[in-house]
């Protein structure tokens, strides 16, 4: 069998018996929407972080989307974020009526870069009515926050984190959530806290906006089927809430196991001639992708894929220049250079806790044969 890039499924038989004993429970419970289930996941996990308040939605997306609605983000608002993202990031500033506004990223972290970010607001400040600040913690290393929220606060703006890729990454021993106004977690079946389905969780310690987010999740109700505001139906489900509490409680030992697999792979491949990921000092990188650049990326990934290793590319093109996007979403001056020189020769290689040293191994070999 080809080594894969993800494998959720292998993730669910190594908790098996605790997961179906969690999704026996919510069965025989009769609580399946916004239940006890939720309720718990959402204490547990904002306790996790070291922030006050948890609220589940029904996927990653969604927290982005109700995340910005809770902030405040209405139709005519600009909002701040990167194009080297997967393309719900852009899709959910979009679905708020707000309009994106796509910044460069640092070449060494694949996040924004906060040259970038401060030289796109004094671009369009005044043009664009600029209302908040999404930075992605992409492939599980931290963005430079204490740059991007002191850019945010000198400029008035809010930040929601994309933890998307980031469950239990940190810096300066703090973990990522937790610096700006609220952030957007998701629990797609390959994440680092992964589902078996759809989920997402929005953080914050604003009390303000964790009552928005919680009345905007659900139709506008603060009374039930009365509604105070538009809101949307989007709710995390009880089965998904269970199973997230189990993985929860093994989520460090995965993040640890991913941590000693790109350990192995540095190692291994220490004076190739690939590009390796350089962990950022003072953070903690959790290796939700191990991506590696090379200027014959294309060639690379077919001669892996013909000696069993499957590999994936996160991503392939920048938001900003797919069909649905291209030639209408705002850019800084200059364009967005280092974003499209590094879409060419990005190449994620496999990386799962219950990948094995054998497999890690095989894939090194693999490489350094090519």
């Amino acid at each position: 069998m080809p080594i894969q890039p993800a494998d959720p499924r292998a993730n669910f038989l190594a908790h098996r018996d605790e997961v179906i004993a969690a999704f026996e429970r919510v069965l025989e419970d009769g609580h399946y929407i916004l239940g006890p289930e939720v309720a718990a996941f959402e204490a547990e996990f904002a306790a996790y972080l070291g922030v006050a308040h948890g609220i589940g939605v029904a996927s990653g997306t969604d927290a982005l989307r109700v995340g910005l609605t809770a902030l405040g983000v209405r139709p005519g608002d600009a909002v701040l974020t990167v194009s080297h993202t997967a393309v719900a990031t852009v899709a959910a500033i979009e679905m708020t009526g707000a309009t994106p506004v796509l910044v460069d990223i640092d070449e060494s972290t694949f996040c924004m870069s906060p040259r970038s970010l401060e030289a796109t607001i004094a671009a369009t400040k005044g043009r664009l009515a600029l209302k908040a600040v999404v930075p992605v913690h992409l492939y599980g290393q931290p963005a430079d926050l204490t740059a991007i929220c002191r850019i945010a606060a000198d400029n008035g703006l809010l930040v929601l984190e994309d933890c998307a890729q980031a469950h239990g990454a940190a810096a300066g021993g703090r973990k990522v959530g937790t610096f700006g106004d609220a952030a957007a977690f998701s629990f797609y079946p390959t994440k680092n806290l992964g589902a078996l389905g759809d989920g997402g969780l929005i953080v914050t310690s604003r009390e303000d906006v964790a009552e928005e987010a919680r009345v905007t999740r659900e139709y506008g109700w603060r009374k039930r089927y009365i509604s105070d505001q538009v809101g949307v139906n989007s709710r995390l489900d009880e089965l998904q809430a269970a199973l997230l509490r189990v993985m929860l409680r093994h989520l460090e030992a995965d993040n640890e196991r991913r941590r000693r697999i790109a350990g192995r792979y540095a190692s291994r491949l220490a004076g190739s001639a690939f590009t390796l990921p350089a962990p950022i000092e003072g953070t903690r990188h959790v290796y939700h992708q191990y991506v590696i650049r090379s200027p014959r990326r294309d060639l690379l990934r077919a001669f892996l894929a013909e000696r069993g290793v499957n590999t994936l590319i996160h991503y392939p093109v920048p938001v900003h220049l797919q069909p649905a996007y291209e030639g209408r979403i705002a850019l800084p001056p200059g364009g967005l250079p280092v974003t499209e020189r590094v879409c060419s020769e990005i190449l994620s290689l496999p990386l799962h806790p219950q990948l094995t040293d054998a497999e890690a191994d095989a894939v090194c070999e693999a490489l350094l044969a090519f």
